[in-house]
C-alpha cells in the first residue's frame, strides 16, 4: 500500500512540475518587432563626446552648474532616442555652460572678511 501511495505521489508531482515548466511562452517575436533606432550622425557623436569630457572636467573642479548637468542628461536621452539634432543642441549648450562655470572659478570672491 505504501508503495502504491509513493508511486502516485511521484507521478502527481512529476506531472505538476512538467505542467509548470511548459506554461511560459517565449516572446521572441515581440523583440524582433521593435524598430531599429536611428544612429547618431558624426557631428552629434562628437558633440556628445565633447560634452562628456567637459562635464567630467567641471565635476572634478566642482564647477558643474545645474543647467549644464541637465543639458548633458537631456543630450544623453536624445542620444538613446537617436535624435541627432537634439543631441547637438543640448550637448553644445552643456559645453557652453561648463565653460562659463569653469571661468567663474577665476572671478574674485564675494565673501566678506
Amino acid at each position: 500500500m505504501k508503495q502504491k501511495l509513493a508511486t502516485l505521489a511521484f507521478v502527481g508531482l512529476t506531472a505538476f512540475i512538467l505542467s509548470a515548466c511548459g506554461g511560459a511562452p517565449v516572446k521572441t517575436a515581440e523583440v524582433a518587432k521593435e524598430p531599429a533606432k536611428p544612429a547618431l550622425n558624426d557631428a552629434a557623436q562628437q558633440a556628445l563626446a565633447q560634452a562628456t569630457a567637459d562635464v567630467k572636467t567641471a565635476k572634478a573642479r566642482f564647477a558643474l552648474w545645474t543647467t549644464a548637468d541637465k543639458a548633458y542628461k537631456d543630450a544623453q536621452e536624445a542620444a538613446k532616442a537617436g535624435d541627432s539634432d537634439a543631441v547637438i543642441k543640448q550637448a553644445t549648450f552643456a559645453s557652453d555652460q561648463v565653460a562659463r562655470g569653469i571661468a567663474q572659478l577665476s572671478y574674485p570672491s564675494t565673501e566678506l572678511k
